[in-house]
């Protein structure tokens, strides 16, 4: 009877030791989309839960601020141009007097050094219109790698703002699970420890592995939270999807 007692004791000691934690299926890329330039959206091409491929365009925006900008960038380079042209009819004028004995070399010297600097501020000019001409690519707002929608804040006709997320792209081939463990419990795991896996939903169970412990513990319930990844075993495993994660 003793040694059944003490065999009873020792398994629920060793189930003691099986800790479960409960925690969610995250994104480890999870991207949020804005546009470069202040422009109205003219068109929206997702909708949230979408899948989207990698270059895929998501929304576009009129091009009134690049407008602008291409017309000012004109006006600088016409402007370098006609002075160019002007100290260059100059200086030859110059260079046939100067042959004469009629002007002072120093007036001529200072003319080639005017049509020499006018010269490189035409190429400034030119490559600054040529990096404008390029920010029209950016109107259309592309997906930066594969992924699922999560989340869509603009409509056609609102303004888009940079700065502002506009889509929220999570990417299905980077998934893990993020769950909080107490304070007392951190002995339990380290970087690299396998664990079990469940996600009741899809019925996925396998084996993970903690691949982050983040040292920053929440202060109201004193856990810290931490980061497994796993296969998902070819099933549709989603961002949010509840999850277990058993540490022995």
């Amino acid at each position: 009877m003793k040694k059944l007692l003490l065999l009873l004791a020792l398994g629920v000691s060793l189930m003691a030791e099986s800790l479960t934690l409960s925690g969610s299926v995250i994104s480890d890329n999870q991207k949020m989309i804005t546009s470069r330039f202040m422009g109205f959206v003219t068109n929206v091409n997702t909708s949230e839960g979408e899948k989207v491929k990698k270059g895929q365009i998501l929304y576009t925006i009129d091009s009134h601020e690049i407008d602008s900008m291409k017309r000012q960038a004109e006006l600088s380079l016409q402007m370098y141009e006609d002075k160019y042209e002007n100290v260059k009819l100059n200086l030859q004028r110059n260079k046939e007097l100067y042959k004469k004995d009629m002007v002072a070399k120093y007036k001529v010297e200072n003319l080639e050094l005017a049509e020499k600097n006018l010269q490189d501020m035409i190429d400034i000019a030119k490559a600054r219109l040529q990096e404008v001409e390029n920010q029209y690519k950016y109107l259309q707002v592309k997906a930066p790698n594969n992924g699922v929608v999560v989340a869509k804040n603009i409509k056609v006709g609102e303004m888009a703002m940079p700065g502002m997320p506009a889509i929220v792209l999570s990417d299905l081939s980077d998934l893990k699970i993020s769950v909080e463990i107490a304070e007392s419990n951190l002995k339990l795991i380290h970087y690299g420890k396998k664990v079990k896996v469940e996600i009741p939903s899809v019925g996925v169970k396998t084996i993970g592995t903690v691949t982050a412990i983040i040292p920053n513990s929440n202060p109201m319930t004193h856990t810290f939270k931490i980061k497994v990844s796993f296969k998902t075993l070819n099933k549709s495993v989603y961002p949010g999807m509840y999850a277990t994660v058993s540490i022995n």
